[in-house]
């Protein structure tokens, strides 16, 4: 039997509760306290978690024994000032939500956390783990040929309610190009095994939340746009955000192309918004489309019924735990996901942000992580 895996859980939203369901799943895997100052967040995730200790602050939570590892799944603009606190009091294993940080004037801070923090620290990018694209990036370099362009959609639905509604505002997320969109920065980094050098975006606040007033104050967050990216071997990513595109089949396309073909992934968004009456919920596809001989070739992906209803995320959620917990329990070498890929996504957001803001191209190296 794997030896057991106790997590501390900062902040218990809905992404925060999904990990809870996610871990629940998990053989030898358990909460054993959480931190969250919501009373009403509070009360579902004791309803989930109902032997976890439920802390009064990340202070109290710190003082829990029985930790073996923390995730942080706070509100973007709290995970520097409560990396700094873990460090100075109890650096365990740590999982941390993407965006990893949401202020550009945040590099001096992280790069002391980085140079001194003595525990792995594994960046949570959950899209790398959905099993339609994990299974892209495994075969797209055979199926391509070598990619040389690569291209993700996104058309979903708007920015849902969070507490205390800071997912409205830049000031609070780093912009929606940092807070959703450095996702599929890290899978273009990745997918292409190079760095970005020059980062071309056009975006608007369109349609979404305009009409909304928080203590008098509009949302300013962005709803759509397009990015293009530049890399370091002479690939480019292209990706298009449409958060006012609910009624889509699919939620995620992406589309690789290389001098032997092309393969494509298509991901349904989350199950319970899929209207019933439209039977049942869409299933995830692989395509790969060769030059020669032409002729499409369409593979389904399913997951886990189980594990569709424990999250949003295809299922990702759940393997991305497997794979922290083997390091934890020290049967895996090093975080999958490296603090430097998860700066990096972030860069790669700011320079988007910065370049709809100015209209100009951005070298995004200034927001990269430093040696």
């Amino acid at each position: 039997m794997a030896k057991e895996v106790r997590y501390g859980i900062i902040g218990c939203g809905m992404m925060g509760q999904e990990h809870m369901r996610n871990i629940a799943l998990l053989d030898s895997c358990s909460v054993a306290a959480f931190f969250e100052p919501d009373a009403a967040m509070a009360a579902a995730a004791s309803a989930l978690v109902p032997d976890a200790y439920a802390a009064t602050s990340l202070a109290d939570l710190l003082q829990v024994k029985a930790l073996d590892c923390l995730l942080i799944v706070s509100p973007n603009f709290r995970h520097v000032a409560q990396m700094q606190e873990i460090a100075a009091t109890r650096p365990l294993p740590l999982l941390v939500e993407k965006p990893l940080y949401t202020d550009p004037g945040d590099a001096a801070a992280l790069a002391a956390f980085r140079d001194g923090y003595p525990a792995p620290v594994w960046v949570a990018m959950e899209y790398r783990y959905m099993p339609v694209i994990a299974a892209f990036l495994d075969q797209a370099a055979v199926e391509t040929g070598g990619i040389r362009q690569l291209s993700i959609r996104e058309h979903r639905f708007p920015f849902l309610e969070k507490v205390g509604d800071w997912n409205r505002f830049n000031r609070y997320t780093g912009g929606t190009f940092v807070e959703k969109c450095c996702h599929f920065f890290d899978l273009m980094r990745l997918a292409l095994g190079s760095e970005p050098v020059r980062v071309m975006a056009s975006g608007a606040q369109a349609l979404n939340h305009l009409t909304e007033a928080y203590d008098g104050q509009t949302p300013d967050i962005l709803d759509s746009g397009y990015v293009l990216v530049d890399f370091a071997n002479g690939t480019r990513a292209m990706l298009e955000l449409c958060m006012f595109a609910e009624g889509s089949t699919y939620q995620e396309e992406l589309s690789a192309v290389g001098p032997k073909g092309k393969i494509e992934a298509f991901v349904p968004g989350p199950g319970r918004f899929w209207p019933p009456h439209l039977g049942d919920a869409p299933v995830a596809k692989l395509v790969s489309s060769p030059r020669m001989p032409k002729g499409p070739r369409v593979h389904d992906i399913p997951v886990d019924a189980t594990l569709l209803d424990a999250g949003d995320h295809n299922g990702s959620t759940f393997y991305q735990h497997q794979k922290f917990a083997e390091l934890v329990r020290g049967t895996r070498s090093a975080p999958e996901v490296s603090l430097k890929d998860g700066w990096a996504a972030v860069a790669m957001g700011i320079a988007a942000q910065e370049s709809i803001r100015t209209g100009a191209a951005v070298d995004p190296t200034p927001w990269m992580a430093p040696r």
